[in-house]
């Protein structure tokens, strides 16, 4: 038998879905985070009724917050940045027994948070902050590796939220239901800081591509002041609530940070192009987390309406709608793909936006509740939010990489 046909005969063996999603972060965490914060909030809304099993000692809201602040968000958060970091520092990227340690450790935590197991918080607690610490660690090794002060700003926010998120979980296995609502605020408050972080790298060459597709030039330069003028704000803003700064003075200290992400909305404005969904999304992000600030200001200091619903618009609305804007562009550019998103994505933006605002608008007393059970509607749209994108990407996720092209 010729050579030819022996190779035709045999050909190589395709990689294994384990191996092709321990490839890269993203293709592992983005669909984990996807399935988590679409499938929680049904949990908890519609099928347990805001109520847990197990929770006993820590009210079941505070596992409600906990799961999605630490759950959802923190296995998006672990994609990007085990995707994004070696990327931005061209170096090799964690894959294989790496990621899937870090994803046991995640899935530990979620597993008792589905319950709301108090008996088990010290293992969530355990688990939890063995991902949170190990994220700067990582930052921090390939930064000293490559001798660069690049990632600085980005070692700075994964510390933060490793301490605000630690403390959180020891509050939680305390059964310390004061400190654990204390540290999972400032966890939120963390991510919002890393959500205008992020923003400010992922905005300019997004527009820059949708401006150019060809990248021949680089139409799109914001003021560099502007860049990490929100996350600044917001560090300040943390700071002052942890030190017990008077609620006026934290209100208005909220306001400037809210004030600083919607002055990046002013940004998008580059012409007709800003009616493309990859710029609308982004914008759209600093527009609600921004609004959502200026929110728990106002309620701070006196607005007839609780903090609740302005932290939801900020969190759900803003960093929700970031992070599923990060999946469709990053899920596109790690697979050797290119813009414009696909109608899916489009689809998914959009009831986000719509489950934020059913969830929050009626108790701003703009609208009445949804029929049916409480926040149903809005836990069904978000739900689907995240399943539509991931139906729409999982055949690009779980399919071998195209090259050493798909670079973001």
């Amino acid at each position: 038998m010729t050579a030819p046909a022996m190779l035709q005969t045999h050909p190589r063996t395709a990689p294994g879905l384990a191996r092709i999603l321990g490839d890269e972060g993203l293709r592992l965490f983005f669909p984990l985070a996807a399935l988590h914060a679409a499938l929680w909030p049904l949990l908890w809304a519609v099928v347990n009724g805001f109520d847990l099993p197990f929770a006993t000692a820590i009210p079941p809201g505070l596992w409600h917050a906990h799961e999605m602040i630490l759950g959802s968000f923190g296995a998006a958060l672990i994609g990007f940045i085990t995707t994004a970091v070696p990327e931005w520092t061209d170096s090799r990227r964690l894959r294989g027994r790496a990621l899937y340690a870090l994803a046991g450790l995640w899935a530990t935590g979620r597993v008792v948070g589905l319950f709301g197991a108090d008996a088990l918080a010290w293992v969530a607690a355990i688990a939890d902050t063995a991902w949170l610490v190990a994220l700067p660690l990582y930052v921090a090794a390939v930064s000293w590796r490559k001798r660069s002060t690049r990632q600085l700003g980005v070692l700075f926010w994964l510390g933060s939220l490793a301490a605000a998120g630690s403390a959180a979980n020891i509050g939680m296995a305390l059964g310390d239901a004061d400190m654990a609502r204390t540290w999972l605020h400032a966890a939120g408050l963390v991510f919002l800081g890393l959500l205008g972080l992020v923003l400010a790298r992922v905005t300019v060459p997004v527009t820059n591509l949708v401006l150019d597709p060809s990248e021949a030039s680089s139409p799109y330069r914001p003021h560099p002041g502007r860049l990490n003028l929100a996350p600044g704000l917001v560090a300040v803003a943390v700071a002052g609530d942890l030190a017990g700064l008077s609620p006026a003075v934290s209100a208005y200290l909220t306001i400037a940070a809210g004030a600083a992400f919607l002055d990046r909305v002013a940004e998008a404005f580059v012409g007709r192009e800003i009616l493309r969904a990859e710029i609308l999304a982004l914008a759209g992000s600093s527009l609600l987390a921004g609004s959502g600030l200026l929110l728990v200001g106002a309620a701070r200091l006196g607005a007839p309406f609780p903090e609740t619903p302005a932290l939801h618009l900020a969190l759900m609305g803003g960093l929700g709608l970031g992070v599923l804007a990060v999946f469709a562009i990053a899920g596109l550019f790690h697979t050797g793909r290119t813009l414009p998103v696909p109608a899916a994505a489009r689809h998914a933006f959009l009831m986000l936006v719509a489950a934020a605002l059913l969830r929050v608008l009626p108790d701003l007393g703009i609208l009445p509740p949804s029929p049916g059970p409480p926040h149903a509607l809005a836990a069904l749209l978000w739900a689907g939010a995240f399943l539509l994108w991931l139906k729409a990407y999982w055949p690009f996720l779980s399919t071998p990489r195209l090259g050493d092209s798909d670079r973001c």
